[in-house]
């Protein structure tokens, strides 16, 4: 029989953090690097396909399809988290979603404009999926580990996702570029698809060996259904008394539509919009430079660490965002691989900085006697949000130009209205 290990064991905090090993091979391979490579293999430029009725081309469809996936995310992460705090078998809907998110990867295996409902269907899962089990995840934290222990135990479960989704990726790159022609380099991504589920299923298997079946638990009803609903209505309400918080939140739903934007596009537009020269040329380059934002958003995350400490977090928000505004204008004119190298370096750079800076100053701004979860929760629901909005506005313009050049230019929009926010959130005194 399995040993019940007691809160703060060393075994059980590195059992929770390796579900990031599993996991975060969906991050890289899905979002970033096999996948969008994929997707743009199977049309030619300018391309439209046939769907519900209508013609679209395959960019603004793709975007379209991931809003909606994060449309459902948003819409039952309160849900999820009202469970999460109440059940006592959480596990079994980590689970749920873990298994939902890896087997819809390996569907991404069929994924084919002829089959494309099924297609489409499988990617938005494989995200919902996903998405639904971080919620587990996360909320696990407080019933494994000590409140000491939380911020080593976070860096070392990303510290172990970025790993094991390197590893992952350049086995799939192995199996990709030694591929002899472009249909073997076409089925040899297919079969990344079904080993990123594989992964994702085996290696949880050692962090659900250890992990508590939960808390006590209690009926469901329907006031546990809604309560996450309502606590975010709670929690705006409270901000009416907090102009600091408010106005920071505001400005961060506005900047952070566009830097998940970029986030979730970049290598679509690279795929695009860059003279690879051939196929395999453009395979590599694509993966080099995602390889190039992960290296790079490190050192990123480090250096505006120490920027915040010497200038205050809002002033490093405000230079980060300008940053961004100035990428954004250059990638309108980006054309070779070697400026996309170089914008992908700058990405990284300050893609891994605005995240970690973004959050750590909500934290900062929180009202001392408040119960944090539920202000926390707002914060990932407003990021979801956000990422709907900039994917849905993005898309549209790139439907409506058919450019996606225009699209992100129009990006600068959101990173310049950030800014102007932030000047308007309060200093410390």
């Amino acid at each position: 029989m399995r040993e019940i290990l007691p809160k703060g064991h060393k075994k059980l905090l590195n059992a929770w953090a390796f579900y990031d090993w599993a996991n975060s091979v969906y991050s890289l391979t899905i979002v970033s690097a096999i996948f969008p490579i994929f997707y743009g293999s199977l049309f030619e430029k300018g391309e439209t396909i046939e769907i519900f009725g209508g013609a679209i081309r395959s960019t603004p469809l793709i975007n379209y399809a991931t809003a909606i996936g994060f449309i459902i995310v948003a819409l039952v992460s309160p849900i999820l988290s009202g469970i999460a705090d109440y059940l006592g078998n959480k596990k079994t809907f980590m689970k749920f979603f873990n298994y939902l998110g890896a087997l819809s990867c390996i569907g991404l295996y069929w994924f084919s404009v002829d089959q494309i409902y099924f297609s489409l269907l499988c990617y938005i899962l494989a995200l919902v999926g996903f998405w639904g089990s971080i919620v587990f995840y996360n909320s696990y934290l407080p019933d494994i580990a000590f409140p000491e222990q939380h911020d080593r135990i976070s860096a070392k479960g990303y510290s172990l996702g970025y790993i094991g989704s390197v590893i992952l990726l350049l086995v799939n790159l192995g199996m990709v570029m030694s591929a002899s022609t472009d249909e073997a380099r076409i089925d040899a991504m297919k079969y990344s698809f079904i080993l990123v589920g594989v992964w994702w299923i085996l290696f949880s298997q050692f962090s659900y060996y250890y992990l508590p079946k939960g808390n006590t638990g209690h009926k469901l009803t329907n006031n546990v259904l809604f309560n996450g609903f309502r606590e975010l209505r709670t929690v705006w309400r409270n901000m009416s008394d907090n102009i600091r918080l408010k106005r920071y939140l505001v400005a961060f739903f506005i900047y952070s539509m566009a830097v998940q934007t970029v986030m979730l596009v970049a290598t679509y537009f690279g795929e695009q919009e860059i003279n690879w020269g051939g196929d395999s040329e453009k395979t590599m380059g694509l993966i080099l430079s995602i390889l190039i934002i992960q290296l790079v958003a490190v050192g990123g995350a480090y250096l505006t660490s120490m920027c915040s400490t010497k200038y205050g977090n809002i002033p490093t928000l405000i230079g980060i965002n300008m940053i961004w505004v100035m990428l954004c204008i250059y990638a309108f004119f980006v054309t070779e691989p070697i400026q996309f190298y170089g914008t992908a370096g700058f990405v990284g750079l300050v893609m891994g900085g605005i995240q970690a800076l973004s959050r750590s100053t909500y934290s900062k701004f929180l009202p001392k006697t408040e119960d944090t979860t539920s202000y926390f929760s707002f914060y990932d629901v407003s990021e979801k949000v956000g990422i709907v909005i900039g994917m849905g506005i993005y898309a549209t313009v790139d439907l409506i130009t058919g450019s996606m050049r225009n699209a992100i230019l129009f990006l600068v929009v959101f990173f310049a209205l950030g800014i102007l926010l932030l000047f308007r959130v309060p200093r410390e005194k």
